[in-house]
């Protein structure tokens, strides 16, 4: 779909040639305002898994909101362009589950083409804003080795495939999709937000294995976001009735809500994880 990218929320929607990084933002009312950063206050909540996977790349320094219980599930959230696993952390503890594992791995720092050839966190590279820009289709599928060898891990260390949700916003929900999409073990969910899906031309048949068809699938859109049109989100909703069961899809827009996040989306998303992943 459109390889869009993110902003904070501002703007005129032309797609100036710079774009300004994602960052994690709710608000009241769905309106704009900046969500609290990681917080030292706040740092019993997180653990970095520095040094303890080495064998993970994306493992080495992910911020993880561990359990207060068992943990018998585990949500991978992946951040927005320019920003870190930190923001999402942050906004995740607030509807965090006692018994759930939240991973908010770090893009690598690459250099972006639509940005000027600046380096800056990026899960692959952006060449255009509209919807028939080229993409970067080896970025893409090695982005979505990369996560698919964090689900390994999980599945590894005793958390089924099926109790694991891929979730992100922007660009990190798009590489959400398509991994998800493509990946051979059967996921319990996904959760894409204020995004596209990659390399859409090439599904179905990119899933021709099926092993998801019928996963769950929650989409979110700001319908004031001009970074991403909510039309773009909505296309991506047809499209992804034709690559999965079209009951699993939910596609909730939010009227006042732009290119970042609200009181009430983050409500839809725990929601959803608590009934994809109930405490066993």
């Amino acid at each position: 779909m459109l390889p869009g990218v993110g902003g904070d929320g501002g703007g005129d929607g032309r797609g100036d040639a710079f774009i300004r990084a994602d960052r994690t933002r709710t608000g009241k009312r769905c309106a704009s305002f900046r969500a609290p950063r990681f917080s030292l206050v706040r740092c019993e909540l997180y653990s970095c898994m520095c040094g303890n996977n080495m064998s993970v790349p994306l493992l080495a320094d992910a911020v993880t909101i561990s359990g207060t219980e068992r943990e018998t599930a585990a949500v991978i959230f992946l951040h927005g362009l320019g920003d870190t696993g930190h923001s999402w952390a942050d906004a995740l503890s607030s509807i965090r589950l006692p018994y759930v594992k939240y991973i908010c791995p770090h893009a690598p720092r690459i250099p972006v083409t639509l940005n000027m050839k600046m380096v800056m966190p990026s899960w692959f590279d952006l060449m255009g804003l509209s919807p028939d820009a080229p993409e970067d289709e080896n970025g893409i599928k090695k982005a979505a080795e990369n996560i698919k060898a964090v689900i390994d891990h999980e599945v590894k260390n005793g958390i089924p495939a099926n109790r694991i949700i891929l979730a992100g916003f922007s660009q990190g929900g798009a590489l959400s999709l398509y991994t998800a999409l493509t990946c051979s073990h059967q996921l319990a969910g996904i959760v894409a937000l204020s995004c596209w899906l990659p390399l859409h031309r090439t599904f179905p048949q990119a899933a021709s294995n099926g092993v998801n068809k019928d996963i769950a699938i929650l989409q979110c859109h700001g319908e004031m976001d001009p970074m991403i049109p909510v039309r773009f989100g909505a296309l991506t909703a047809e499209k992804l009735k034709g690559v999965v069961n079209p009951s699993r899809i939910q596609f909730r827009t939010y009227p006042r809500m732009m290119h970042n996040s609200c009181p009430q989306e983050m409500m839809a998303v725990k929601d959803f994880i608590e009934k994809l992943l109930p405490r066993i």
